[in-house]
């Protein structure tokens, strides 16, 4: 049964409001700014002023978000994905080339990267899915095979853009969140054996830079000052750090430039160089500490949607962070993942502002309200 539905006031939404998630972000979009003004050596500006902007514009974006109820973002579940599907087409036809690669969308002077945008999309319209199904329906091949097809989709746009990071990401934000919805197990072990059939096939249809940057995580020595060169920098810049750090403007690999993309997927090196293990430690106590909040606020959804809207948003952003984190260690081969809200960078941050302004709004079911329609 369901709890008669009641929209709560835009001051009543305002004031219960979890605040732990914009104080953590904040404080996490902070370090960023700190982070960038060292990699500048010392400079504020472009590129601290500039990411200090957009959060501070993103915020306003989230806050935003949290105060529409979360009937609205059921409603516009299905189109958002439509539209972003619609975006990721177009890439390939009317996109900007960069590094031999079509990402980016120019629209009245601004730069759209619909990858990103469809990664919010993709966990609104799971959620819908998944929130409107019966107990126990989640297993059902039909609901599996569409859940897959909404996956699938994007996975394969933006694999010919070519993007295996951003692949890899909606492929881990999909399967979490169908793991969360109670899809059988055995689907995920038959998904593992099919993978490993075709891992032959899909070796031989890499693009040489994919097929250099695997060969470069097996045996970075190989190729140090071409192909292995970021994470060789990489590695010994985090070695410098020790578990101190060289102190804040000091770290010698970063601040003389030995260190590629320092403010944007190898950020997190900045910080192990400059506060060692234990601010590499912090930063990373900080995004627990957030996703902890996220899940937390997951568990005490009144819905369906509610819960797997926030766990999903969640896992996107464990995802991210673990793949960067990973992959500026020398744990997972480079494929060009930021660091969420530390790294510079506009779309992926005003995105991943607008999904944790839709977990603020399902965190307000947990009140009052409810939807018609939806599973408890």
């Amino acid at each position: 049964m369901f709890a008669p539905c009641h929209s709560l006031s835009f001051a009543e939404r305002f004031t219960r409001l979890n605040w732990f998630v914009p104080a953590l972000v904040c404080l996490i979009a902070a370090i960023g700014a700190v982070t960038l003004t060292s990699a500048t050596g010392g400079a504020f500006a472009p590129w601290a002023a500039r990411h200090t902007l957009r959060c501070a514009a993103g915020l306003v974006v989230m806050l935003g978000c949290a105060l529409v109820p979360l009937r609205v973002w059921m409603a516009l579940a299905v189109p958002a994905y439509i539209a972003a599907l619609a975006l990721l087409i177009a890439v390939p036809f009317a996109g900007a080339e960069a590094l031999g690669a079509k990402r980016w969308l120019n629209a009245g002077g601004l730069s759209i990267q619909p990858s990103e945008i469809m990664k919010v999309a993709l966990v609104l319209v799971l959620a819908r899915l998944y929130g409107v199904l019966p107990q126990g329906a989640a297993s059902r091949p039909h609901w599996v095979a569409l859940a897959l097809l909404l996956i699938g989709l994007p996975v394969v746009l933006t694999l010919r853009q070519p993007d295996l990071g951003t692949a890899v990401l909606f492929a881990g934000i999909g399967g979490g969140m169908l793991f969360l919805a109670g899809t059988s197990l055995w689907y995920y072990a038959a998904g593992a054996a099919g993978l490993v059939a075709l891992l032959p096939v899909a070796a031989a249809h890499l693009a040489d830079y994919q097929r250099k940057r695997i060969e470069i995580f097996l045996d970075p020595a190989s190729d140090p000052l071409g192909a292995g060169y970021h994470i060789t920098q990489a590695r010994i810049a985090l070695g410098n750090g020790g578990a101190s750090g060289q102190g804040y403007l000091q770290g010698s690999q970063t601040q003389l430039d030995f260190v590629p993309e320092k403010m944007t997927d190898f950020i997190f090196v900045t910080i192990g160089e400059e506060w060692g293990f234990a601010g590499a430690c912090l930063v990373l106590a900080l995004y627990a500490a957030l996703i902890g909040v996220l899940f937390a606020m997951a568990l005490k959804g009144r819905t369906a949607f509610a819960r797997l809207l926030i766990a999903g948003v969640a896992i996107s952003l464990s995802v991210y962070v673990v793949i960067n984190v990973a992959m500026v260690t020398g744990l997972v081969p480079v494929v060009g993942v930021p660091l969420p809200l530390i790294s510079y960078g506009g779309t992926s941050l005003i995105t991943l502002m607008v999904a944790l302004g839709l977990a603020l709004s399902a965190g307000l079911e947990e009140e009052r309200e409810t939807l018609a329609g939806g599973r408890r």
